[in-house]
């Protein structure tokens, strides 16, 4: 995958810095909060809320992984069947791979998307401290169609840079 794309520039350096400090403040207040929580319960002065704080935080990390994962193509893959092929056959299934993976992504995406349509003016938030939904499921669906643009993107790098297009 690293050989097919350009050198990032000063702007995809930036994106892809930017989305990691997201993610990473993210966990940071999941580990800030559970501490909190942790003392607050051997001190008898319990951090309500904190499981609400956290799942949100997780959500905002889980969402700037994922995007972060694709942009800098280092998904968990196996090669076992592709690194004995040719170049043309490899080329080709890691086409198919990208197309399958946008077409996942696709129905995530419609799925988070019909999910924050479908309950936008439900008025849903957590019970202790009202967290509202509304931009978490707007997260999700962005995060989702970010991973779907930049599959689509791999698709069609690798379309033409197919070996057999240069022939």
């Amino acid at each position: 995958m690293a050989e097919l794309e350009n050198p990032p520039t000063r702007a995809a350096a930036l994106i892809r810095t930017v989305i990691f400090y997201i993610g990473a403040s993210g966990l940071i207040l999941v580990m800030l909060v559970e501490t909190l929580a942790v003392i607050g319960r051997h001190i008898a002065w319990p951090f309500l809320g904190a499981i609400e704080i956290i799942q949100a935080a997780i959500l905002v990390s889980a969402c700037a992984a994922m995007v972060l994962a694709t942009v800098s193509g280092v998904h968990a893959t196996v090669h076992l069947l592709t690194d004995h092929l040719s170049g043309a056959w490899k080329s080709a299934l890691q086409r198919l791979a990208a197309l399958f993976s946008a077409l996942f992504f696709i129905g995530l995406a419609c799925g988070a998307t019909c999910l924050a349509n479908e309950f936008w003016n439900a008025q849903e938030e957590t019970e202790l401290l009202h967290i509202s939904f509304r931009p978490l499921r707007v997260l999700t669906a962005v995060a989702v169609a970010s991973v779907v643009f930049v599959f689509a993107r791999q698709l069609v790098m690798r379309s033409r840079k197919s070996p057999q297009s240069s022939q």
